[in-house]
Order: C-alpha cells, then structure tokens, then sequence
C-alpha cells in the first residue's frame, strides 16, 4: 500500500457521487479538501465516522472546506447511506477503486485472525492547490471532526 503522504499531490480523479453525478479533481480545484475514506456505508464505524462530520459541517465548511466521503460501495448504496443521515456532503461510489488506489488506502488488513484486503480508514486534508497538509491514520470515528479541528488549530 502506497498512501498518499504531506506534501504529494493528489492524482486526477473523476468518479460518480451518490446520484451518478460526475464528480472531478479538476473542479475542486481552489476549494480546501476533506477526503475521508471508509470501508462500508452503514456499518456501525462508518455511520459514526460520518454523522460526526455532518454534525461539525458547518465549522468545517466556515473554515473552507469541502468534504467528500469515498467507499467502494455502489451509487445506489451510498445515496441510501447519505439520504438516511442527511448528509451535506457527497459521496463517492468508487467501485472500481480508482480514487480508492490513487490515495493508496486498499491493502491488507487483518480482523479476528482473518487477512483480508479492504479499504483503510482514513482522511486526507487538501489545500487550494491539490497538496496533501494532513493525513490521519488513526480515525477516531465517533470524533473524527474533533480531530480535524484540533489538527488544524495545531497549524
């Protein structure tokens, strides 16, 4: 697994949000990014993972930025997940991982004795101009805002 470190520029991507609408780096180009991967729309860590950062939306879009939520789970799954929790943000259906690959977060994991491939939970902060200035590893689900915020104040 080769994950995207500080300082790397995020890889183009163009990949369908949750209705089938194309979503593009090339777009969000100016925009602060919050990129946060998880393994499965409502499983019990993802749901707490993102219900967090819809409840801190607006702290997080005062200090402009613009989230982006990314599984490999299809359009129809996650405009399911995002219509049951009124998400503000979109999410995109990576199902054939290209964005999932280019952030380097597919690999190995191992859970109850079992290895298994999947994706590892984690968020990328972006600036302006497409330059990873944070990543967190270790997702602290149920306050990943929290988390954000604090690694922001730290700047």
């Amino acid at each position: 697994m080769n994950t995207l470190k500080v300082g790397d520029n995020v890889p183009h991507f163009a990949v369908s949000d949750q209705e089938g609408n194309s979503v593009d780096l090339n777009d969000l180009k100016g925009q602060k990014l919050i990129v946060f991967f998880y393994p499965a729309a409502s499983t019990p860590g993802c749901t707490a993972e993102a219900c967090d950062l819809r409840d801190h939306y607006k702290e997080l879009s005062d200090l402009g930025f613009s989230i982006l939520g990314v599984s490999a789970d299809t359009e129809k799954k996650q405009s399911k997940f995002r219509n049951k929790y009124n998400f503000q943000f979109p999410l995109l259906a990576d199902t054939q991982k290209d964005v999932i690959n280019a952030f380097g977060v597919w690999g190995l994991k191992k859970f109850m004795g079992r290895e298994y491939n999947g994706i590892h939970r984690k968020t990328f902060l972006i600036d302006e101009n497409g330059v990873v200035t944070h990543v967190i590893d270790k997702v602290k689900t149920k306050v990943h805002a929290q988390q954000i915020l604090d690694l922001l104040k730290a700047k």
